[in-house]
Formats: C-alpha cells, sequence, structure tokens
C-alpha cells in the first residue's frame, strides 16, 4: 500500500501531468489541422466539389486552396452517420463539406468545435415536438424536418434536401448553410443569432443591425409582405441569423441592395463577397 506521502506525490505527478497537457493541447491541435491542411487533396474529391458547388469556379485559387485546407481538417475531425440504412458515399461527405467550410473563411479556424458527428438521413426524417396549443394545453405532434442542429454534438441533414439545394443554387435556401450558422451560433453554447465575434467592439453593431432587420422581417411576415430573406427567419433571432446566411451566400446581390447594412455586417463577419460569384 502507499504511504500518505506516496499518494501526495503521485497525485501531484498527475495533476501537473494533466496540466501540461491542458497546455499543449492546442498546440498540438493547431499543429495536427497546419499538417492537414498541407496535405494532398485527392482528385476524386475535387471532382465532386466542381460537381456539386456551383460557385467554386468562382473562388480565385488562393481561396480554392483555403477551401479544401477547410475540408481535409473537417473530415479528418468529423463522423459522419447514415440514418435509417443510408449509405454514407464520398459524395455525400465531401459535399456537406464543402459547403459547410464556406462559412469558416476569415480565419476563422475552430471547425465548429461543439459538432462531432453528422447524421444523414436520405430524406425528410420525423420527430416528436411538443406544442403549446392553448394556454394550457401541450400537445404532442409527429414533425417533418429536413434538418436541425444540437447544441451538442449532432447535426442532422436530409440528404434529398442537400440534393436539390446543390440544383436550385441562389433561391435563398441551403439546408447544410442554414445548419451550420447554428453551429457558429451555438459556438458558446446558446442559440441567439450572435456568434462569437472576432472583437468585442463589434457586438454593439451586430446587435443593432441585427435586430432592427430582424424586427423589419417580422413586421413584413405579419402582414405579408414579400421579402428577400425567407420568412422562417422571422420565428426567432437564431433562426433569423441562418436565414440572413443563407441568403447572403446564395441571394448576395439582392439582399445588398434590399439590406445593404445586414449585406455589410455579414461581408465583415465571413470575410468574403459572394456579389462577386
Amino acid at each position: 500500500m502507499f504511504s500518505p506521502k506516496d499518494l501526495a506525490i503521485i497525485f501531484s505527478i498527475v495533476v501537473g501531468a494533466i496540466a501540461i497537457g491542458i497546455l499543449i493541447y492546442p498546440f498540438l491541435l493547431k499543429w495536427q489541422r497546419d499538417r492537414l491542411r498541407k496535405s494532398h487533396f485527392p482528385r476524386t474529391w475535387l471532382n465532386i466539389i466542381e460537381e456539386n458547388l456551383s460557385i467554386y469556379p468562382s473562388l480565385t485559387s488562393a481561396q480554392q486552396q483555403e477551401l479544401q485546407g477547410y475540408i481535409l481538417v473537417l473530415l479528418a475531425e468529423k463522423q459522419f452517420i447514415g440514418c435509417r440504412g443510408f449509405q454514407i458515399t464520398e459524395e455525400v461527405k465531401v459535399t456537406i463539406t464543402a459547403f459547410a467550410c464556406l462559412l469558416l473563411f476569415g480565419d476563422r479556424k475552430t471547425y465548429f468545435p461543439n459538432l462531432r458527428s453528422i447524421l444523414v438521413y436520405p430524406d425528410a426524417y420525423i420527430v416528436n415536438e411538443m406544442v403549446m396549443s392553448d394556454r394550457y394545453i401541450v400537445e404532442e405532434r409527429l414533425v417533418a424536418r429536413l434538418g436541425e442542429s444540437w447544441t451538442k454534438d449532432q447535426l442532422i441533414l436530409s440528404w434529398e434536401q442537400v440534393k436539390r439545394d446543390i440544383q436550385n443554387w441562389q433561391d435563398g435556401r441551403n439546408v447544410v448553410l442554414h445548419e451550420f450558422a447554428h453551429q457558429l451560433d451555438q459556438e458558446d453554447g446558446q442559440a441567439e443569432g450572435v456568434p462569437i465575434l472576432s472583437r468585442a467592439l463589434d457586438y454593439a453593431a451586430w446587435s443593432k443591425i441585427m435586430t432592427a432587420e430582424y424586427l423589419q422581417l417580422c413586421d413584413r411576415v405579419e402582414r405579408n409582405r414579400k421579402s428577400v430573406l425567407d420568412s422562417y427567419g422571422a420565428t426567432n433571432p437564431a433562426e433569423f441569423f441562418a436565414v440572413a446566411t443563407e441568403t447572403f451566400f446564395e441571394k448576395p446581390k439582392q439582399l445588398n441592395q434590399k439590406h445593404p447594412a445586414l449585406y455589410e455586417i455579414l461581408q465583415r463577419y465571413y470575410r468574403l463577397d459572394p456579389r462577386q460569384w
């Protein structure tokens, strides 16, 4: 048996090892990611991107290289799981990851840290949802969904919807961009339409512009008036950020024309100008 003194020494060694590990881990992770980003990008993967990501040829060569690097890291770190018998293929993984990595430009290299697994269904999936139907009545009902993002661990997508979005770029709807925008929003553990910004000073401008734009969309939806932003964005601020992200990438010129302040703040955040595409 160990004496109290021996146990104290062992405890100190273990605590010290843990502390050293905590300090070293970020550097090891960065080294590993930098190494992955510089590794060979398979030609088959590039063929998939060129086929399914219509804006890829419009990116500069530097942006294409950067996107490829992000894809290599994300594919190495995230697990894809097929649901209801769906088979995960290279096309599924590379296509979803390519869309998601459009959100990582601008030195945003946290790579959706809360996300561990991406669940993919062949088409829409059914969930139980609790709904308040009256002041004192809560009902449970079945709802069909095409995607959702959890604060911890998982993100869910319908491959059928992803394929529709591939064919209909510029319609303002993209389930991958939408759900991964939620991941950015949820990085701090909350879904409130405010992702982590690079500078503390940016939060005031973000709050002012996003709140005004959200309330404006709510007003237009209530009055049944059209908007370049999908009406689903009026659900809550978190959904507004996700919908605004979809619109920013898919309808950049229309968004800039109708909502220049919103476009500008999203352009600063994503460090891209999709109008050039």
